[in-house]
C-alpha cells in the first residue's frame, strides 16, 4: 500500500509546478525592466527639455 493519498501530487507535478512559478516570475521581472527603461527615458527626455531650457535663459541672459 502506498504511503501517499491518490491525489497529492507527484515529483513531476511539483517540479513543474515550480518550472511555472519561475517562468511566471522571469516573465515580471522581464515586465518591470521594460517600464523601468520606458520611465528612464521619458525622464531623459524631460531632463533634456530642461536643459535646454536653461541653456536659453542663460544664453538671454548672456546677451543682455
Amino acid at each position: 500500500m502506498s504511503d501517499t493519498l491518490p491525489d497529492a501530487p507527484t515529483a513531476v507535478d511539483r517540479i513543474d509546478a515550480a518550472i511555472g512559478r519561475i517562468e511566471a516570475a522571469i516573465n515580471a521581472r522581464a515586465e518591470s525592466g521594460a517600464a523601468l527603461a520606458r520611465r528612464h527615458a521619458a525622464l531623459k527626455a524631460r531632463m533634456a527639455e530642461a536643459v535646454a531650457a536653461l541653456d536659453d535663459v542663460i544664453t538671454r541672459s548672456s546677451a543682455n
